[in-house]
This record gives structure tokens, C-alpha cells and sequence, in this order.
């Protein structure tokens, strides 16, 4: 059973119309009908929670995370003509802007509100591009990072609430999982814009930061116009020989917890596309950099070809499984690139580009596991705070990962790969140690 619904001027959609999800992350009663695949699935999924107005907003969303960093920073040094480092130092102070502010959205979330947030992150965003188009200086960029980082490290917990919401089950996986997909084609469409931009000078960065802001606005407009909300969920009263005594922690989200902790290695999977590999063979390998432009462009075309596929053909297996069995594909690439690294010249460069294929399948896997267990198992009244700490681990992994990857590849890849495969692999056996038995 699903719980699509179309939009209507007030939906607050009640916890109690839909059944308690599976602690196990294994398919329920509610999981019995899946949605099928191909493209008229994708566009159903993508309007599922909120109509063709929602979808239009995780357009404006897909396009801005592509646009964000490639762009942010060729605004600050070409228009503003700011010191790269300045820049990069501005657009660090928004990420941990935004990794502070993440647990504010996460309450927020819990106390009932699901569109209101979704909609807030966009305003945020749209502010963040304003002041962008405003600054003159170092403070102003930094102002606008923030206001951007703000925006962008929350939507991913405001989205998944809102489809959390208004689907259950397997059909609120596949829907995380088509909006992921929209996600990585905006990846690609933005960075790609940005480029353009570049080729246009600094009349074409400005014009697309008030494009940006206008987009934003608008998007926030109509995630607004759903009015979605869900009455707060009273937390179970625990069973206490004193009135005095403190309420025990909750199972679930102590369990959620410590798979954000295990979750930060799975973290590091998407720099080492973005930075480990091109370093690899630009610097190790001595390959032409036209090599890792065609590992991230094969990257990007299979995930979105294959991530709502697979996440509809792994519909009844365990999330907890499939998480794990994600951390298991990757740990086996990090090792084929570490083999694939000491056979030498075109040899190795084309053994790293066919491992990146699996590499590319454990990606899939993480991601379309890793949102969907949080919503799966968290607590109705705890939901807000589920998500919270599962994309803190995310941001915060995302953050110590450039720096790492890049001093443990200093070393030499007979340090970065090893140590990669470890940490991911333990990852994952905790993962599937933290399903709950019985």
C-alpha cells in the first residue's frame, strides 16, 4: 500500500495511517506492491511526494548541488577576484555552517513540520545567491558560502522527511532513489553550466547566480504551497520505578547513531571518484587527465541509468544487507585499484577505469541503502534526528575526506587503498552486525 497522495491546500498526513516500519530494514506487509521500473516509473516516483510542484523543486535542487562548488569558486576568484585560498577557505566555513546547523533541522523536522523545512533550505539558498551577487569582498563571499552551505546540508534531511511522509515502505525507497538519480543528472547538467559560464566571463557567472537565486526562490515558493505536515509523535513513556528518573535512551536511534559512525568511511566513496582517482593517474600513473574525465562522465551515466533499478530489483532484501554488501564492493575496488596501479602505463590506466565499475555498482548500492534503512527503522517521533545525524556523518565524512585521501596518497597508493579497503570493510560488518535479531 502506498501513501501517494496529491497535493491539497492542508495534507497532514498522519503516522498512524501508515504501519510501523520493519526494524530489520526486511520487506513488510506494506512492501508487498513495488513500483515498476523504466521511465514512467522515474517521473512517478519523482512527483510522489508532492505532486509536479515538488518534483520541479528537486530539479532546482539537482542543478544547484552541480552548481555549487565548480561555481561558487570560479565566482569567487573570477568575478570578486579573490585568492584561491580565501575562496576555499570562505567555502569551508559554509560546510561546517552547514554540518552546525544540521541538528536544528533535525528537531525542527521532529516537532512536526515537513515542507516548511524543505522550503526554508531553498529560501536559504536563494538568500545565499543574493548576497553572492551583492559582495564586494572576502566577508561578503564568506556570507554567501555560509548562507549556501546552510541551505544545501540540509535539504537532503528536509527531502527525505517530506518523502518519508507522504510514502511508505519499499515505494519511499524507490522514490529517495529516483530523486538521487534526478540528483546526479543535475550534477552533471550543472557542472556543465558552470563551464559555460567560465567560457562567457564574469557578465555570464553574474547572470547565473541571479538565475540561481530566482530558481530558489521559486522552488521554495512551491514546496511551500504543499503545506505538508505531520503531528509530532509522542515518544513512548518508559516503563520507570521512579517519576524522578531519567528516560532511557531509544534502541532505534542509538542504533542509528552508531550507523552514522560506521557511516563515514562509506562517506569517503564520492571523493575518491573526485579526488583520489584523477591524482592517481595524473600523478602516480602519469596518465592523460582525459582518463579520470572518463571514469566520472561513466560514473555519473550508470548511476543514473541503474540506481532506481537496482534499488527496485533489491526490494526485498534486507537494507541492512545491501548496505553492507555495498561496503563489500567497494573494499574489492579499492583493491583492484591498488593492483591495477602497479601494472604501469596505458595497462594501468585502463585497469582503473574497469575497476571503476565496480567501484560504480557499490556506490549504487550505498546509496540507495543507506537514507532509506535511516527512514526505515528510525522512530516516527525521532525521524528529524535520524536523518540529522545519518547526513552529519555524510558532510562530515565528505569534509575529512579531500585532506586524507590526498596525505595518505602522498605516501604512496600502497598507503591509500589498503587503509581505504580496512576502514570500509570493518564498516561494513558493523552495519550488518547492527541489524537488529530476532
Amino acid at each position: 500500500m502506498s501513501l501517494i497522495q496529491s497535493p491539497k491546500p492542508a495534507p497532514t498526513p498522519s503516522p498512524t495511517h501508515s504501519p510501523a516500519p520493519s526494524p530489520t530494514g526486511a520487506a513488510t506487509g506494506a512492501d508487498v506492491e513495488r513500483p515498476r521500473s523504466g521511465p514512467a516509473a522515474l517521473l512517478g516516483l519523482l512527483t510522489a511526494a508532492g505532486g509536479p510542484r515538488y518534483a520541479a523543486a528537486l530539479l532546482v535542487d539537482a542543478l544547484g548541488t552541480g552548481l555549487l562548488r565548480p561555481f561558487l569558486l570560479l565566482y569567487g576568484i573570477g568575478v570578486l577576484a579573490l585568492d584561491p585560498g580565501a575562496a576555499g577557505l570562505a567555502m569551508s566555513a559554509g560546510m561546517v555552517a552547514g554540518l552546525l546547523v544540521l541538528p536544528l533541522t533535525g528537531r525542527w523536522i521532529d516537532l512536526g513540520a515537513r515542507s516548511l523545512p524543505a522550503a526554508a533550505t531553498l529560501l536559504v539558498r536563494a538568500a545565499g545567491s543574493v548576497t553572492l551577487l551583492l559582495a564586494d569582498g572576502v566577508a561578503g563571499f564568506t556570507a554567501a558560502a555560509v548562507l549556501l552551505g546552510v541551505g544545501s546540508q540540509s535539504w537532503p534531511a528536509t527531502h527525505a522527511a517530506v518523502v518519508s511522509t507522504l510514502t511508505e515502505g519499499r515505494t519511499r525507497d524507490a522514490a529517495l532513489a529516483a530523486g538521487r538519480t534526478l540528483r546526479n543528472a543535475g550534477l552533471g547538467a550543472g557542472a556543465l553550466l558552470a563551464t559555460l559560464a567560465v567560457a562567457g566571463g564574469t557578465g555570464t557567472l553574474q547572470l547565473l547566480a541571479g538565475v540561481t537565486a530566482t530558481a530558489c526562490l521559486l522552488a521554495a515558493g512551491l514546496v511551500h504551497s504543499l503545506r505538508v505536515s505531520a503531528p509530532p509523535a509522542e515518544a513512548p513513556q518508559p516503563e520507570t520505578s521512579s517519576a524522578t528518573a531519567a528516560p532511557a535512551p531509544d534502541p532505534a536511534l542509538r542504533r542509528i547513531t552508531l550507523l552514522s559512525v560506521a557511516n563515514l568511511p562509506f562517506a569517503f566513496t564520492f571523493d575518491v571518484l573526485e579526488v583520489a582517482l584523477p591524482a592517481l593517474l595524473v600523478l602516480h600513473l602519469h596518465a592523460s587527465a582525459a582518463w579520470s574525465s572518463g571514469i566520472f562522465v561513466g560514473n555519473t551515466v550508470l548511476v543514473i541509468a541503474l540506481q532506481l533499478a537496482v534499488v527496485l530489483r533489491l526490494g526485498e532484501r534486507s537494507r541492512h544487507a545491501v548496505l553492507a554488501a555495498g561496503g563489500v564492493a567497494l573494499t574489492l575496488s579499492y583493491l583492484g585499484f591498488w593492483a591495477a596501479g602497479g601494472l604501469g602505463g596505458t595497462a594501468a590506466a585502463g585497469a582503473v577505469a574497469a575497476v571503476s565499475v565496480l567501484y560504480t555498482f557499490g556506490e549504487i548500492l550505498y546509496s540507495g541503502s543507506g537514507t532509506a534503512l535511516v527512514a526505515a527503522t528510525a522512530p516516527p517521533h525521532l525521524l528529524g534526528r535520524a536523518l540529522a545525524r545519518w547526513e552529519l556523518s555524510m558532510g562530515v565524512g565528505r569534509a575529512l575526506a579531500p585532506a586524507a585521501l590526498t596525505a595518505l596518497l602522498a605516501v604512496g597508493p600502497g598507503a591509500l587503498w589498503p587503509v581505504l579497503a580496512g576502514a570500509t570493510l570493518v564498516s561494513s560488518v558493523a552495519v550488518a552486525r547492527l541489524r537488529p535479531r530476532g
